[in-house]
């Protein structure tokens, strides 16, 4: 770095001799101009900058490189707060005004299990979340809405282990809050709160875990649920059928491959481990753990139960022997008559409800698409009865070489004590639902569609109102006025004399299905020439049909 210097009068009215320019280094340290002598006494006051110098008046002038560019740190967060984004990492100007954001400077979203959606995404979510939608009001459930934020006594001690997943907040004005972790405790709180003791509801909308993130498995620290839940006083087994029923129909209607849903019961886990002598106090992290099995080997699984859980080994290889069955009613009936679990009053509870709802999957013809799997643990400490989760065996895509894991995509359970932890009087609420892995699907949707090249609409445009020559606005403001008016999605391009080709050609950018033009010529007929986009057929419409004729064809497409 280098500093051009002339030297300078100590007074203005001495006037030394000219002095040759200096060309000297400049040491990071000397960067900045030195401070500004005060005058000697009874020295005129320095002039201004902005009023020109005396005769003979040197000025210094320093020659400094740019500023390095703003870079926001790996796993910073948010990129740039309200202050870095003005730039100079939130200095104020010279006069207090905020300046421009530095040239190069990099803006994030936080890294770690966060991402912005485009407008592609956007739609293709909306098309998935569309089928869920479908499905939970075939089944006549209501949505509600509930806050994203929760007291944080209402989320600890309802998810076992995963508790330590809550985002907590700090005192916000008196109160210590959290970050819903999921639907269904809010859900919970809800019914509690406003003495509801019978509905069918659904609700989808965003949640927040600190987990390890993993993007191409579909696991985000914000992502969307979709849950479908029944609370209410009923026969045992017909609304948890029809929860499995749900999360059938909408496998299947989204295409997405072949899939099982594995059926179990805390019950009959419970029973297991009291057969196998683990104590209660032991029952939730020991489930939590049997959870892992279909993630690892069951050895591995062995050993976290005895080196971490402190069971031992042999009531480990006891748990196992159970744990690793799976089937239909076949192991149902077996277990009914093993000596063990037939004298546990919970084991034997549990597989009978499981019998029971077998029998009514069966008539569902549902079964060949269910498995009966002792190792399902679902390791959320308010689940009380059945319990399912719903996995793809495979992705049936012939665009993709190598199918996606995304893990489990659906999952749920009875919950009976849930609404009562939250009632004063203690008062129960039996809840039955599924929650819907939407985020985890979506990440197979979009793969699907970005290796088959298809092209998503991100607009519901049905017409393009165009002109055919300059000086026709007017007309087209008209016209598009009328369609609004009559409730058709219309767009116009926002300039007065755009060309017809390039307004022909946002339609085919844009997947406009409808053109309709504008001229002269049509004016003085009274016609508005509508043309497909498609197939550029191009007809001539009497302005008064003009409306019913573009519902017609957009409801064929």
């Amino acid at each position: 770095m280098l500093r051009v210097q002339a030297t300078r009068p100590r007074e203005l009215s001495r006037r030394p001799r000219r002095k040759a320019l200096r060309i000297r280094p400049l040491s990071p340290a000397a960067a900045a101009p030195p401070p500004r002598r005060p005058p000697a006494a009874g020295a005129p006051r320095p002039r201004s900058r902005h009023v020109a110098a005396a005769p003979g008046r040197r000025r210094r002038l320093v020659l400094r490189a740019p500023p390095a560019p703003l870079r926001v740190p790996a796993g910073a967060g948010g990129g740039l707060g309200p202050e870095d984004a003005q730039g100079n990492g939130g200095a104020r100007g010279r006069r207090g005004r905020a300046g421009p954001c530095r040239a190069g400077a990099q803006l994030s979203v936080p890294r770690q299990g966060t991402r912005d959606h485009p407008p592609a995404q956007v739609a293709l979510r909306d098309r998935l979340v569309g089928t869920v939608v479908a499905c939970f009001k075939r089944h006549g459930a209501a949505a509600i809405d509930t806050p994203v934020l929760e007291l944080r006594e209402t989320l600890m001690g309802k998810y076992g282990d995963n508790s330590k997943l809550i985002y907590e907040l700090q005192d916000q004005g008196g109160e210590l809050l959290a970050l819903r972790y999921d639907l269904t405790v809010p859900f919970a709180r809800y019914l509690a709160m406003n003495k509801i003791t019978n509905i069918k509801r659904y609700h989808i909308a965003k949640v927040y875990r600190r987990d390890n993130p993993a993007t191409t498995r579909g696991r985000y620290r914000e992502f969307y649920q979709c849950d479908f839940d029944i609370a209410g006083q009923f026969d045992p087994m017909l609304p948890d059928a029809e929860c499995v029923k749900i999360v059938h129909e909408i496998l299947s209607d989204l295409q997405l491959g072949d899939f099982l849903i594995k059926v179990n019961d805390r019950r009959i886990l419970n029973g297991v481990l009291a057969v196998c002598g683990i104590p209660e106090s032991k029952f939730i992290t020991t489930c939590s753990t049997i959870d892992k099995l279909d993630k690892v080997p069951w050895e591995d699984v062995k050993n976290e139960m005895v080196g971490e859980k402190g069971l031992s080994p042999e009531a480990a290889d006891r748990i196992g022997e159970y744990v690793q069955l799976h089937g239909g009613l076949d192991l149902i009936e077996q277990l009914l008559q093993d000596p063990k679990l037939s004298q546990n009053k919970l084991a034997k509870e549990g597989l009978g409800d499981m019998k029971l709802l077998f029998e009514y999957l069966t008539l569902f013809g549902i079964t060949g698409k269910i498995s009966f799997d002792l190792s399902l643990a679902r390791g959320l400490d308010y689940y009380t009865g059945v319990i399912y989760e719903a996995v793809l065996l495979q992705q049936q895509n012939d665009h993709v070489e190598d199918p996606v894991s995304v893990g489990s995509v659906a999952g749920g359970g009875r919950y009976d004590g849930l609404v009562g932890m939250f009632d004063p009087k203690g008062r129960k609420v039996p809840c039955v639902g599924v929650s819907i892995g939407i985020e985890r699907i979506f990440s197979i949707l979009e793969q699907r569609v970005e290796a088959s090249e298809e092209k998503i609409r991100t607009t519901e445009t049905q017409v393009l109102v165009a002109s055919a020559q300059k000086k026709l606005l007017e007309e087209r403001l008209k016209l598009i006025s009328e369609l609004w008016d009559a409730g058709i999605k219309a767009e116009i391009l926002y300039k007065k004399n755009p060309k017809l080709l390039n307004q022909l050609q946002y339609c085919e950018d844009t997947g406009i299905p409808l053109v309709a033009i504008v001229g002269e010529q049509e004016l003085k007929d009274g016609v508005v020439k509508l043309r497909v986009v498609a197939t550029r057929e191009e007809v001539n419409i009497r302005r008064e049909n003009l409306i019913e004729e573009i519902r017609m064809r957009t409801s064929q497409l």
